[in-house]
């Protein structure tokens, strides 16, 4: 019996190209999720301790929005005044900041008070609108025994640009009033110690509008307006008031967010996408089963 022998075509196995592109992708999905909880924004903890150290700043406040006494972040303003007065200091804060004041009353307890005070701080903004606080003590009730009284009020983020029908957060100067809000009447005019500290936590990108104010709102700003209409119009200058002082790196002078790394990451996930798109429909190339030339 004659046996015939056929020789098999070994068909080429189709090798996986696409698995390469997906694993890379995969490997960049995985970095760029993992990468954005160290980015992510972390609000202050209201647990903090109000007995940071400081640098001193100045002992005496004002009684007035125009007298506010200029506080730095990261300064700590004291001051001695008697209970029925209004305090008031003022800080600077920039795009991208989240502040927080904490305020201290100590009450002198060799002097026996007739009843129990309630103390409140407020902070205001440039325009003088009224900040509220997201999150903080803003009021609080002295026992009429109470040594001390401690307020906390964190504000929202300061925006770099907002509608005018807005009552967001601008950058520039910040007012913090402080003051008794209840009182018997027989308990004023006793003397307090006072003592305020600002700080502020940076939010990054997250928060990052379009847009940004030509000045911040500032004591200077109408001032140097009506300076530059003088000269126009041959008038004497007025006298200038001081000016806040600026941040340490300026306002907003800052171009850096981690926006950019969103921007960067998306762009190469979108990259690696269109290859693994290609790889997936361009084919396994030419057919072994079709003979050559065909």
């Amino acid at each position: 019996m004659r046996t015939v022998l056929r020789r098999s075509r070994s068909v080429p196995s189709r090798r996986p190209r696409g698995r390469v592109a997906v694993g890379a992708a995969l490997v960049a999905a995985a970095l760029f999720t993992a990468a954005p909880p160290a980015l992510a924004d972390t609000s202050p903890s209201p647990s903090v301790s109000q007995d940071e150290e400081a640098e001193a700043g100045p002992t005496e406040a004002g009684t007035a929005f125009r007298t506010a006494a200029r506080l730095a972040q990261g300064q700590r303003g004291t001051a001695s005044a008697s209970t029925g007065d209004y305090l008031y200091w003022v800080f600077p804060a920039d795009t991208g900041q989240r502040p927080t004041v904490r305020a201290t009353v100590s009450l002198p307890a060799e002097q026996a008070r007739q009843s129990a005070s309630t103390w409140r701080i407020d902070v205001y903004d440039g325009l003088r609108r009224r900040q509220p606080c997201t999150y903080g003590l803003q009021e609080r009730r002295a026992a009429e025994d109470a040594a001390e009284v401690r307020l906390t009020c964190t504000l929202r983020t300061v925006r770099a640009y907002s509608e005018p029908w807005a009552n967001d957060p601008l950058p520039g100067a910040y007012y913090v009033r402080l003051t008794v809000s209840r009182l018997a009447a027989d308990d004023l005019g006793r003397p307090f110690q006072a003592e305020v500290a600002v700080d502020s936590q940076e939010t990054g990108g997250s928060t990052a509008v379009g847009g940004r104010l030509s000045e911040p709102l500032t004591p200077g700003v109408s001032a140097v307006s009506a300076e530059g209409q003088a000269e126009e119009d041959g008038a004497e200058q007025a006298p200038r008031p001081a000016a806040l002082a600026e941040p340490e790196d300026g306002w907003s002078s800052g171009w850096w967010t981690d926006r950019w790394l969103w921007t960067a990451g998306g762009a190469v996930l979108a990259a690696l996408a269109g290859v693994f798109g290609y790889t997936l429909t361009r084919g396994n190339g030419r057919p072994g089963r079709v003979p050559p030339g065909v």
